[in-house]
């Protein structure tokens, strides 16, 4: 029952927010979804420093802040290599000097130090990127690294519920199954499938079909990544935020990862 009414949760929250983020992606202007990119990926960052700061709300704060101004600077200045250096050397920089002025609890100051530095570049700037995709590329790109991600925790979801036995990686997610896994990348791959014949014909599927295996594996190793911060740092869901998903960084933990990879796809084929 509990399971049932969960499922019936997230088929609730898909049918409002699926029509907005189609609408948004091919009608409204790109500042248009940039703008829903973006605050997504602050809400996902204070979640993040919730984790890793917990009750230092000083903390969260300047650190979503941070990825806000990174996030900023990456869709403004895309294509100015001076800009994303200064991004990249200038954040993690940051990170050590502001735990020292908010030192706190000594044993935890390590980890809240690397993931000061870290959660921008984690969580905002991939964000971005799929804000810029849909800008730069083609609107369709962006909703393929979606397809990828949220097509493999789909099947995944009902492959392991029908076939799971094997454990994937129990110490870090006890319900995922090797069987899942397997199934989440045939989710990836109709992603790609459905992409091609759909919204981005000009996807060939010689280059969709391996693009979508090794995304979708990869989305999986985001997912599984953020687990192992949840468990690192006691917390069952990122938030709650979303019903039947829990937070946002519960939901876009793979496709953080997919973005990414249909990032360089695209640098290094079109330009």
């Amino acid at each position: 029952m509990a399971i049932s009414a969960n499922l019936l949760s997230r088929l609730a929250t898909a049918v409002v927010a699926v029509p907005l983020i189609l609408w948004l992606l091919f009608v409204a202007p790109p500042w248009g979804f940039f703008i829903l990119i973006f605050v997504a990926g602050l809400v996902g960052c204070l979640e993040l420093f919730g984790m890793t700061h917990p009750g230092d709300r000083v903390s969260q704060m300047i650190g979503t802040l941070i990825a806000a101004a990174a996030s900023g600077a990456v869709y403004c200045f895309t294509r100015d290599p001076r800009v994303l250096l200064t991004v990249l050397v200038t954040v993690p920089v940051l990170a050590p000097l502001l735990t020292l002025a908010r030192l706190g609890d000594m044993p935890t100051a390590a980890l809240r130090a690397c993931a000061m530095g870290f959660g921008p570049f984690f969580v905002a700037i991939p964000m971005t990127l799929l804000a810029v995709i849909q800008r730069d590329y083609h609107p369709g790109f962006a909703l393929l690294a979606m397809s990828f991600a949220w097509g493999s925790d789909t099947v995944a979801y009902f492959a392991g519920k029908s076939f799971g036995k094997r454990k994937l990686f129990e110490a870090v997610s006890p319900k995922k199954t090797i069987e899942g896994a397997l199934g989440g990348l045939v989710g990836s791959v109709l992603g790609a499938v459905i992409g091609h014949y759909w919204f981005v014909p000009q996807l060939s599927l010689a280059h969709g079909i391996p693009l979508a295996i090794v995304a979708g594996a990869l989305g999986q190793l985001g997912d599984l990544g953020e687990s192992v911060l949840k468990r690192a740092t006691g917390v069952k869901d990122s938030g709650s935020i979303l019903p039947g998903h829990g937070g946002i960084l519960d939901r876009v933990d793979a496709l953080l990862v997919t973005t990414a990879s249909v990032y360089v796809y695209l640098l290094w084929t079109h330009g």
